[in-house]
């Protein structure tokens, strides 16, 4: 990761908060069963009960939030022929930095003809907040993903703006040995006047990108684009024996957004749907 000042944010260290949380499920007598968990520090794991495919996982910083200094990580690791979906208990707040930035570090991998889907709740970002994330996903043949980050730079029905800080998400997508997606998002210092600009949002305040990864792919292009309307795009390409579906969407609020995440969501995660925790 490039290195990033944040001298603008320049405070004595304070103790911070660190966690690292491990999953892994394979398939066993026709069902995704837990193989592996492992949980410290502020990461935990929860497992609702479900009746059928994909297994259900629910993330949780214990923590209540991230600031500068803290570390997370997320591994989650979905074996042949089983299935996953990913969420989390709540948004994920990112709160001013006094020094240093907080680190979030996801690593997803799916075998042979496994599907994951890491669909977490919004990111809300604070003013003068500065953070990083990193996204690696291997894949094997025939392996399927649905990937989903969103972001809200402030809380406007609070009356909070996230005016001034720094924001890094690296994302790296593999299948087999090839290098499928890859993208690079970075803003700051100034959110404000960086999302103002017209080949931005037009000073909208919510932002998300859903990547599918699915041999299917092409046959969700058209539905996507009505859903997600002018406020936004999808595409589709081709990627080896595979294909990879890239929606982004903005909105005035993280709500709006919402409103087309939802429904976005539900189509393309087939009959898993929309994880229960999320609603409007």
């Amino acid at each position: 990761m490039d290195t990033i000042e944040y001298t603008k944010f320049s405070a004595p260290l304070a103790q911070r908060a660190a966690g690292l949380a491990q999953l892994g499920c394979a398939s066993a007598d026709g069902r995704t069963r837990l193989r592996r968990l492992y949980q410290d520090g502020s990461a935990k794991i929860r497992l609702p009960a479900v009746l059928a495919d994909p297994l259900e996982a629910v993330l949780i910083n214990t923590a209540g939030g991230l600031t500068g200094g803290d570390r997370i990580g997320w591994d989650v690791d979905v074996g042949a022929d089983a299935s996953a979906s990913i969420t989390t208990q709540a948004c994920e707040k990112v709160y001013r930095a006094a020094s240093d930035h907080a680190e979030v570090r996801v690593r997803l991998t799916a075998g042979e003809n496994g599907r994951i889907a890491w669909l977490p709740q919004e990111t809300i970002v604070f003013d003068r907040a500065a953070f990083a994330r990193t996204l690696d996903v291997e894949l094997a043949a025939g392996a399927e993903a649905l990937v989903l980050e969103a972001t809200v730079f402030g809380r406007l029905a609070m009356g909070e703006r996230a005016a001034q800080g720094i924001f890094r998400d690296r994302w790296r997508v593999r299948q087999g040995s090839f290098l499928i997606h890859a993208e690079d998002f970075r803003i700051g210092p100034d959110i404000t006047g960086a999302l103002a600009r017209p080949a931005a949002t037009g000073g909208a305040i919510a932002v998300a990108t859903l990547l599918l990864v699915s041999p299917r792919a092409e046959a969700f292009l058209d539905p996507a684009r009505e859903i997600i309307g002018d406020r936004g795009g999808a595409s589709v390409w081709s990627v080896k024996a595979s294909g990879k579906l890239l929606a982004r969407l903005y909105a005035g609020d993280g709500y709006q957004l919402r409103q087309r995440l939802v429904p976005l969501v539900g189509l393309l995660n087939g009959r898993a749907g929309l994880p229960k925790l999320w609603s409007l």
